[in-house]
């Protein structure tokens, strides 16, 4: 019997969500899916900018795309988000737990770590590693009602799993500020690995595959200071642009990763191989 390898690629009638959907890497994601037949909701707190990708989806993709408003760090939105898109599409078969934030306060962000603010971090653990715990639960209780399995992929960072080098920072800004990696952003990202590997055992038996994609830094506004120092750590020698996140995304939504679960796929250009 032969086989279709590029086949299992295919996401034509899959459901996916896609938290943070219309932010530097949400909006590639969700392109990619719906590049890949899948029906997308584009879930984010910024609902006029998540209209703006569903529209760019829907005018350049098989896939369909609808754009939802959540508060992901807020356990009624989230719901009301998860019945909305059972609402438009039947069923979800695919959760891409991206979502994740700064602050609405870059200075206590970027703050020393012997000055850091609690509060700062409570909203940081919130919105990266909470969020994910609340939607996970929620979609999980779904794709197991509906008995067809299903695949959790959850954003994490290149400094979940390492440790930043602080020389890259000198002289460093994004946005015109000068900045660091936060310990709130290591620990809430590395969280994420563990979190996946436990879902992953836990949902196993229900056909449900939960695994982690870990980009390296991606160019989003950073000073040329910061690229070439950054870049200088990296065997490929520079940045990743967001387009090249997305294989790795809809290679674990998809078929073709069927006994791949528990795992996280680093898309780093080597850093982590040094």
């Amino acid at each position: 019997m032969s086989t279709s390898f590029m086949q299992q690629f295919d996401l034509t009638g899959k459901t996916a969500i896609v938290t943070g959907g219309a932010g530097i890497l949400g909006r590639h994601f969700c392109s990619g899916l719906a590049d890949a037949g899948a029906n997308v909701a584009v879930v984010d707190v910024n609902i006029d900018e998540a209209k703006k990708v569903a529209h760019h989806i829907n005018s350049n993709y098989k896939g369909h795309a609808v754009a939802i408003h959540c508060d992901v760090t807020d356990e009624k939105s989230i719901k009301t988000m998860v019945s909305e898109v059972l609402n438009k599409f039947g069923e979800i078969n695919i959760l891409h737990n991206n979502a994740a934030g700064k602050s609405n306060n870059l200075d206590k962000f970027f703050a020393n770590f012997e000055d850091y603010d609690l509060n700062q971090w409570k909203e940081i653990m919130d919105t990266n590693i909470t969020s994910m715990f609340l939607i996970a639960k929620e979609v999980g209780k779904v794709m197991k009602k509906q008995g067809k399995g299903g695949s959790i992929i959850q954003t994490s960072s290149v400094y979940g799993i390492l440790a930043p080098d602080q020389r890259i920072y000198e002289g460093s800004f994004y946005l015109g500020r000068k900045i660091n990696t936060p310990a709130i952003y290591a620990a809430s990202k590395a969280g994420v690995v563990g979190f996946t590997k436990y879902l992953a055992t836990y949902w196993a038996k229900d056909g449900i595959r939960v695994n982690t994609i870990t980009p390296g830094g991606v160019e989003s506004g950073q000073n040329d200071i910061f690229r070439q120092n950054y870049s200088n750590r990296v065997p490929l020698g520079r940045m990743a642009y967001p387009e090249e996140i997305v294989g790795a995304l809809i290679f674990l939504a998809s078929d073709a990763s069927s006994y791949v679960t528990g795992q996280n796929i680093v898309v780093d250009g080597g850093l982590s191989a040094w």
